[in-house]
C-alpha cells in the first residue's frame, strides 16, 4: 500500500466516545504539502454544547504516515503540538479501506492516564 491509496474523506468511529468528544468524526487524508510520501489532512469533529445549543464543529490538522500497512498520524488542535495521535493497521480483506487501531488524547489537558480509545477509520465514496 501507498500513502496515495488514502487520499479521500474517511469516517472514523471511536469506542467508547473520547472524553468530551462526539464518538464520531470525518477525517480528511491528502498528500503533505513538503514530504510527499506522507499524509496530511484535518480531522473534523461535532461539538454539542447544552441541550437545545448549537453544534459547532472543531477541527485538527492531521500528519503523518503509512508503513507496512500502518498508519501513524499526529493531531495537532493548535498547528503546533500534537494533542492526539492515531495508531492503526489496515483490515485485512478490506482492499485498504478500513483501519482499526487506537487514538490517544495527548493535549496539555488530558490526564496523565488518559486511555487509549480504539477507532475504526471507513473509507467514504
Amino acid at each position: 500500500m501507498k500513502a496515495e491509496q488514502l487520499y479521500g474523506r474517511w469516517e472514523a468511529r471511536f469506542t467508547p466516545s473520547p472524553a468530551g468528544l462526539s464518538s464520531r468524526a470525518t477525517v480528511l487524508l491528502e498528500r503533505h504539502a513538503e514530504f510527499s510520501e506522507s499524509l496530511a489532512g484535518v480531522v473534523s469533529r461535532e461539538l454539542s454544547h447544552a441541550a437545545g445549543s448549537n453544534v459547532t464543529t472543531a477541527q485538527a490538522a492531521l500528519a503523518g504516515d503509512l508503513e507496512d500497512g500502518m498508519l501513524l498520524l499526529d493531531e495537532s488542535s493548535d498547528k503546533i503540538s500534537i494533542t492526539g495521535t492515531w495508531n492503526g493497521e489496515v483490515v485485512e480483506g478490506s482492499c485498504g479501506k478500513v483501519f482499526r487501531g487506537s487514538w490517544k488524547d495527548t493535549s496539555s489537558s488530558a490526564p496523565d492516564n488518559a486511555p487509549e480509545v480504539s477507532f475504526i477509520l471507513t473509507k467514504l465514496p
